[in-house]
């Protein structure tokens, strides 16, 4: 099953410590639980069009929450960390005859609508 990037990225998820990352290439955001590092990666890539390095994911439970006598849980997220490459290069590659060939795309550096989306 494929799943659209607007299905798979949530939200960024802006915290003081993710703000600080952004500094090193790393965004934060908060994705669909089922989605996996995979789907994650081609999907910042698409929308961003940016080249990622990493993705860490990580799995957070919803929070026991009390209202009089109910009690209830918040929804299970998932938490994914996106490393980008900061330094974009245009790729290089021999083609016939040894010939060295670039290729015309260049990618973003950095995700300048990140702050932006909520």
């Amino acid at each position: 099953m494929t799943r659209s990037p607007e299905d798979v990225i949530v939200r960024p998820y802006i915290t003081e410590k993710s703000n600080n990352d952004i500094a090193l290439g790393k965004y934060t955001f908060i994705v669909s639980v089922g989605s996996t590092k995979t789907e994650i990666r081609q999907a910042v890539e698409t929308l961003f069009n940016v080249r990622v390095l990493k993705v860490n994911t990580m799995n957070c439970e919803g929070k026991l929450k009390r209202v009089r006598l109910q009690t209830g849980r918040r929804p299970n997220w998932k938490k994914a960390i996106v490393k980008i490459d900061t330094d974009p290069k245009p790729e290089t590659y021999l083609g016939k005859g040894g010939k060295e060939i670039t290729s015309p795309r260049k990618r973003k550096g950095a995700i300048e609508e990140f702050g932006m989306v909520q």
